[in-house]
């Protein structure tokens, strides 16, 4: 076997072990730098043994894994010019705004500063989205303290749970503040497939067996109603 195309298969082995979390050692034995493989198998034999390989590690990922493997938003953020890291956002200066501003900004603070770029982005389509759409309120700030006051009511947890609303964090402000900037300013929301709700992945609401689920990104999982 010429070393292009043995290198061509380690390369292959080893970013499907990558992608499914499986050590290379665990899932083959198939030793691609061996001089006889080519004339013990053969290429198309090697390529049979490969392809087992495939095969039987993704018999072992639970379809949850699979789902997010194939999820279409993970691929597309590498080229979404909106997925800046922290500190491309923070160079970019402080983000003003009016009031329905400060509301997205809020609610991205309390509801998802701790999330990955991409889902603090994914929660700020959600309260979007209910801007839109006509079973909510039609402003920001209306989404957001729908049912404020009231517990076990209210939208969005942090509205009503009783703790303080205490902005401590000037750097996570000064981002979810260019994030929420960048969202009313009309950026695409493509990450959520139109998502109107969603929840973090250790609670089970009852509502989530209504609607269809359309992203799964960080520790939220996101939801779109349909009526």
């Amino acid at each position: 076997m010429t070393h292009g195309i043995k290198a061509a298969l380690a390369a292959g082995l080893m970013g499907l072990c990558a992608a499914t979390g499986v050590a290379a050692q665990n899932v083959t034995e198939l030793d691609v730098t061996q001089s006889t493989s080519a004339s013990a198998v053969g290429l198309s034999g090697v390529l049979d043994q490969l392809m087992g390989v495939e095969n039987a590690s993704l018999a072992g990922l639970n379809a949850l894994r699979l789902r997010a493997l194939a999820s279409p938003y993970r691929d597309a953020i590498g080229d979404d010019p909106r997925i800046m890291d922290a500190t491309r956002l923070a160079s970019m200066g402080a983000a003003t705004g009016g009031d329905e501003w400060r509301c997205l900004t809020e609610a991205l603070y309390f509801e998802a500063r701790g999330e990955p770029i991409e889902g603090q982005y994914a929660v700020a389509e959600v309260i979007l989205n209910r801007v839109d759409h006509p079973n909510y309120p039609n402003s920001i700030c209306g989404v957001i303290n729908q049912g404020t006051g009231r517990q076990f009511a209210c939208q969005f947890t942090y509205t009503c749970d009783g703790r303080p609303e205490d902005i401590d964090d000037q750097g996570a402000w000064g981002r979810l503040g260019q994030i929420s900037r960048i969202m009313i300013d009309g950026a695409p929301r493509d990450l959520t497939a139109g998502a109107t709700h969603y929840h973090a992945d250790w609670v089970n609401p009852q509502w989530a067996s209504l609607y269809p689920r359309t992203a799964d990104i960080g520790i939220h999982y996101f939801y779109r109603q349909q009526y």
